[in-house]
């Protein structure tokens, strides 16, 4: 198995292109897709799918494009960001949980005297 742990930090701009153009070219074999047809699935030219597969730089509506042609669109999701909650806005919402369930009477109970 391939080791996965890429230093991205030690890496230049040019090198992180040129992973992502192996990855591109790896995941078009893998899915037996010659370059031309996955240009024109995506809307570009294979020009542009062979800059990528060489390392050279491709503009980020492309590299999307190209992502969607080969239903990797979920390599994406790393850039989701979500919405945490603090410790303390979570103890409060643990505390308005109810504790116990109540009996009929005390619903019967509830109704008459609002009545």
């Amino acid at each position: 198995m391939a080791n996965t742990n890429i230093e991205w930090l030690s890496m230049s701009d040019k090198s992180i292109i040129s992973v992502i153009g192996q990855y591109i070219k790896h995941q078009r074999l893998t899915q037996n897709k010659t370059q031309a047809k996955t240009a024109e699935i995506a809307g570009i030219n294979r020009w542009t799918m062979s800059k990528i597969e060489n390392g050279e730089p491709i503009s980020l509506i492309s590299l999307i494009q190209i992502l969607r042609a080969l239903n990797l669109l979920d390599v994406l999701n790393i850039f989701k960001t979500q919405i945490q909650q603090s410790p303390l806005e979570l103890a409060k919402l643990e505390k308005q949980k109810r504790q116990r369930a109540s009996t009929n009477n005390d619903i019967n109970k509830q109704n008459k005297s609002e009545w």
